[in-house]
């Protein structure tokens, strides 16, 4: 007996065979989940290899489907389904999982030649439709096109099955020509992507996001003037933005001072000028608005201070600066296709580096496609308390058990840029620090320290079990505090306390040059309010943490990509300043915290600043990054120089920082390069039974049982930060300039 169907019938039956199919093989497959670090638009089976067998099947059904659907709208010339054809599919649910794959295997590829014949063949209505756009590549009618068998394009097959299925589940696809046909497809594989080889008889010619802009000639001069940057940032604007514009106009003299005396001092070479763009990902969307809230409430301004630093710094240098706030600005500053940003941009990024945040991070691997990985050795991360090498890359992470919110971006550690040097892994950026005026500046008695303590929290939740502490020193001296208050609450301090409410800047510098001391409450951790503090003649009072802060005991640093032992609220503080500036004391006992109020009353101290935190000194630091760090060079890292080298090899269970720490030394991971070597551990007289090469972020080390040697097989993990009872590490060491951690002797 034959079954004959009308076409739109045939259509419907054999949609609804396939939706059956589709169910019953997703039902024998449980995707995994889809991690972050896997840009948008690339096919399930490119993403880890997952699932290759009822996978590939469900998707292959899933693309049949959407063609099927796709052409009875638009054409009446589909073929009748047989009883023959209903038996095939309809048999398959009774044979075994093994047996069910051959036979919808070969069905399937029956029904895709059919299909791919009528999509040659469309109806004119349909062609009256395709859009039309400078970059959208296009098939011609009669072009023949068949999946491309090549060993160079492993995944084209894969790609071309994936877009079947989903090219309706991004706009951008549309808008680069892809219709759902193979032709399309496959066109735009090879011409916007690199997955497919280049049709026959078409010019190959680089993708359109590869080429190179045109030159970009001009110098990086030294500026003596900020002006540059006001019009820059005059777009934007906000809270935090007003904040950061105040900030540079508040000490734009001092980066003209130093300007100048850098002008004078510096050698007659002139690197090329930069063009930059600095995207605070933290002030858009969602996430800016509500950080916006925050500031005038007494939220976090580390960042800001950061943000406005880095721009004035930039500015001086003599580059060219683009600042937004805004995704959809960014979106277009990149050249982003419309969409969701599963495609790549449309040319080639025209920013030689990008400084931006984690949020900002997110936000252009979710516009670029594939053009995130091609690019993102360009950018620059904004992360104040740093990415360890485990937590970078994503595999390890996830394997390792160093998976967290932050991180697994895979970039090279040297990318994030911290806001104190504690990680040595990532670079310091730092900020510059209020400064007190030379003496010659000072008017009749405007710098005489009154018996003031100025407590360092700004909201109440800071204050919480802090009362008894904050008392002791209420009972030496007069106590101030400049919490934010919300109208009409009553304030929750304690009677004794005497509080300004939030303070503008201004006024919180005046009242600091007045205090004697500053008083640390435990939070926030590791700001930039005690080193300016510092600069301003005050002692910085704070808390011991006994047993030190970590991921591992507390909210705060729980989930953050860091392995750090905090000591203290200000460990920077502790570790490179130290007393008479600042003291460090156990708050739950008062007569140590009495005794400490009390010499400190008795001790004078002049004001104080580490050259990191002076203008000149990230002005230094930056021109140095800017001009030796090429994370987009395949070479191997030849800043700082070897000379700069002193290997160390450290006792067990201690880390690279520890170890160089201990000899007054820094550990720099651009030279692990050169201990990762079998003569490296020669040159130590290290007797090693055997010497393997693993991904471990622990590699190179030694471990003295077995006397095993381990060398590193994934650059991406030479870490300073990583230890093990079980290991001795090799550590690259080096020399740092006086108050300068980022820099050597060698590096300028």
């Amino acid at each position: 007996m034959h079954v004959a169907l009308r076409p739109r019938s045939g259509c419907l039956v054999l949609c609804l065979c396939l939706s059956v199919f589709t169910l019953l093989l997703q039902s024998l497959w449980v995707p995994l989940e889809t991690t972050r670090d896997e840009p948008a638009g690339r096919s399930p089976e490119e993403q880890g290899q997952r699932g290759l067998g009822f996978r590939k099947l469900a998707l292959r059904l899933e693309a049949l489907s959407t063609q099927v659907q796709r052409l009875s709208r638009e054409s009446g010339q589909v073929t009748q389904l047989t009883k023959d054809d209903l038996s095939l599919l309809l048999q398959s649910f009774r044979q075994d999982q093994q047996g069910l794959a051959r036979l919808v295997e070969r069905e399937l590829k029956r029904v895709s030649q059919r299909l791919d014949q009528l999509s040659r063949h469309p109806h004119p209505r349909h062609q009256s439709h395709t859009p039309t756009h400078d970059l959208r590549p296009h098939a011609g009618p009669e072009e023949k096109c068949e999946v491309p068998m090549d060993r160079a394009y492993p995944v084209c097959a894969e790609k071309v099955e994936f877009l079947r299925a989903r090219w309706q589940s991004d706009p951008c696809y549309a808008f680069y020509g892809v219709d759902g046909t193979t032709c399309s497809i496959l066109t735009y594989l090879s011409q916007i992507e690199d997955f497919c080889p280049i049709h026959l008889g078409r010019n190959h010619s680089a993708l359109p996001w590869h080429q190179k802009p045109h030159s970009y000639t001009e110098k990086a001069e030294i500026r003596t003037t900020l002006s540059p940057l006001y019009e820059v940032i005059s777009n934007s604007s906000g809270p935090a933005v007003n904040f950061i514009r105040s900030r540079v106009e508040r000490m734009s003299e001092r980066w003209t001072q130093a300007a100048l005396r850098m002008r004078q001092s510096s050698n007659k070479a002139v690197s090329a000028q930069m063009r930059v763009l600095l995207y605070p990902g933290a002030l858009a969307g969602s996430v800016g608005r509500r950080f916006e809230a925050l500031v005038d409430r007494g939220g976090p301004l580390g960042e800001l201070v950061q943000w406005a630093d880095l721009s004035a710094c930039l500015t001086i240098l003599g580059h060219n600066l683009t600042f937004s706030t805004s995704q959809q600005l960014l979106h277009s500053l990149i050249g982003a296709a419309p969409g969701r940003g599963s495609c790549p941009i449309q040319r080639p990024l025209t920013f030689d580096l990008i400084y931006t945040d984690y949020h900002g991070l997110a936000h252009l691997h979710g516009a670029m496609g594939l053009a995130f990985l091609h690019y993102q050795c360009r950018f620059r991360i904004l992360d104040s308390f740093g990415t360890e090498p485990a937590f970078n890359l994503g595999s390890y992470a996830l394997s390792h058990g160093y998976k967290t919110l932050w991180g697994s971006w895979g970039l090279q550690p040297l990318q994030y840029m911290t806001m104190f040097p504690h990680t040595p892994d990532n670079s310091f950026l730092g900020f510059v620090s209020e400064e007190a005026a030379r003496e010659e500046e000072l008017e009749p008695d405007r710098y005489r320290k009154d018996s003031i303590a100025v407590i360092y929290g700004k909201q109440d939740y800071m204050w919480q079990g802090k009362s008894e502490y904050v008392e002791v020193i209420s009972e030496e001296m007069e106590t101030h505090a400049t919490v934010y208050q919300p109208p009409g609450l009553a304030s929750n301090l304690p009677g004794f306390i005497r509080n300004h409410g939030l303070l503008a800047q201004e006024q919180f510098l005046r009242l600091l040059r007045r205090a004697k001391v500053f008083v640390g409450l435990g939070f926030p951790y590791e700001g930039p309010a005690p080193i300016e503090a510092i600069a301003l003649g005050c002692v910085f009072l704070q808390p011991r943490f006994h047993p030190p802060h970590s991921s591992d005991n507390n909210d705060f640093y729980k989930g953050k990509p860091t392995t750090r032992q905090i000591s203290s609220q200000h460990p920077y503080a502790e570790e490179f300043i130290g007393k008479p500036h600042v003291w460090t004391v156990d708050v739950t006992n008062k007569t140590d915290v009495r005794e400490a109020a009390r010499a400190i009353l008795r001790t004078e101290v002049k004001p104080f600043t580490p050259r990191e935190f002076t203008c000149e000194g990230m002005l230094e630091r930056v021109r140095g990054y800017i001009a030796h760090q090429n994370f987009c060079s395949t070479s191997v890292p030849t800043w700082p120089p070897e000379s700069a080298l002193r290997v160390h090899l450290g006792p067990l269970g201690q880390s690279c920082v520890s170890v160089c720490r201990r000899s007054s030394l820094v550990c720099e991971p651009a030279l692990f390069h050169h201990l990762n070597s079998p003569a490296a551990f020669a040159r130590l007289s290290i007797g090693c039974s055997s010497m393997g090469k693993e991904v471990n972020h622990l590699f190179p080390s030694y471990s003295p049982w077995g006397r095993l040697c381990g060398l590193q097989q994934e650059p991406l993990l030479f870490s300073c930060a990583g230890s093990d009872p079980s290991h001795r590490r090799l550590c690259p060491c080096r020399a740092h300039l006086p108050g300068q951690v980022a820099l050597c002797p060698d590096c300028l």
